[in-house]
Order: C-alpha cells, then structure tokens, then sequence
C-alpha cells in the first residue's frame, strides 16, 4: 500500500529507541513528522538530526512528534540518539516495512554499481492521520525549517474553534 497526500496513511506497526510504540493510530489528535534518512552518523544524516533536534522545542510547542526512521538496528539509533542527544525517538526499520510502504527505497549508483538506499524524505500526518504534506530527495540546508513553517501552518488549520478562542 502506497501512501498519498489528503489520504489516511495506511496501517503500520514499528518500534522506536527507549522501547515506544508507533503506528498509523498510537499519535492520532497530534501531528506527526517522519523523517527518513540513509543511515546513522553519516554526515548528511548527522546534519538533518542535529537540525531537527535544535527544532525540537519549537516543532513540540506547535503540537507535533517528531521520528527519524532508518535501516539502522535499534542498537545503531542508541548510540546515534545518545552522541547527539536527540529528545525525540528513532524508529529502526530493518525489514523496510515502513521504507517501502512510504516509497522512499530507492536504487542508486554507488562507486558504480547499483545499490539500494533510502531517498531523505520527510512526511507531515495531520492529527486525524491524513497524509498533509511530503518533501522527497530533499537537501538537507533549510529543510527542517520548512518543515516546522508547514507543522505551524497545519496546526493553524486543524485548531478547533474552542481551542483557537483560548489561545488568543
């Protein structure tokens, strides 16, 4: 099953660091942010989970939870979580479950020969679990901002009238 922008995301299942539970319905009524990245302690892949890590605060105050996921083992996301003191959880996708299901498996040519990886792609859930936004083969330079600028702008949009009125 594919996923597709203004569509619920389909039904998954998957483990992150300190032993949390994610699918399509463990953070409904909160916006999720998954990030898909090559490998850990890579340096573009160190860059974007720093960046989103300097974020973090601010992605929390707009409402959302944010997840890195990788082919990386669960002990290979420890270790990276605890070098850059990441605050938020790392989802170790070894069978490519949710690699697949989100589309971002994709063949490259590495030194010439063709080798499967993971295009950095970053997918924004609304809060009822609909697909609101994708960025794919992103660059990591201004990418997390972007993605904070459209968790805010969601935000904005899903705010009940109750809850907008206690805000001002």
């Amino acid at each position: 099953m594919a996923i597709v922008v203004d569509k619920l995301i389909p039904e998954f299942d998957a483990i992150a660091t300190n032993a949390v539970k994610v699918s399509n319905t463990s953070h409904l009524g909160q916006i999720v942010v998954l990030f898909f990245y090559p490998k850990d302690n890579t340096p573009g892949c160190t860059t974007e989970a720093m960046e989103f890590r300097d974020k973090y605060k601010d992605f929390e105050k707009a409402g959302a939870a944010v997840f890195g996921v990788s082919r990386d083992n669960m002990t290979s996301h420890d270790g990276f979580k605890a070098k850059l003191e990441l605050p938020y959880e790392l989802i170790a996708d070894t069978e490519e479950k949710m690699c697949h299901m989100f589309g971002v498996v994709k063949n490259k040519i590495m030194y010439g020969k063709k080798v499967k990886g993971i295009e950095r792609s970053t997918f924004l859930i609304g809060p009822d679990g609909i697909l609101r936004q994708e960025w794919r083969g992103i660059k990591v330079a201004g990418h997390v901002a972007e993605v904070l600028k459209a968790v805010k702008a969601l935000k904005k949009t899903s705010a009940t009238p109750a809850t907008a009125e206690s805000a001002e």
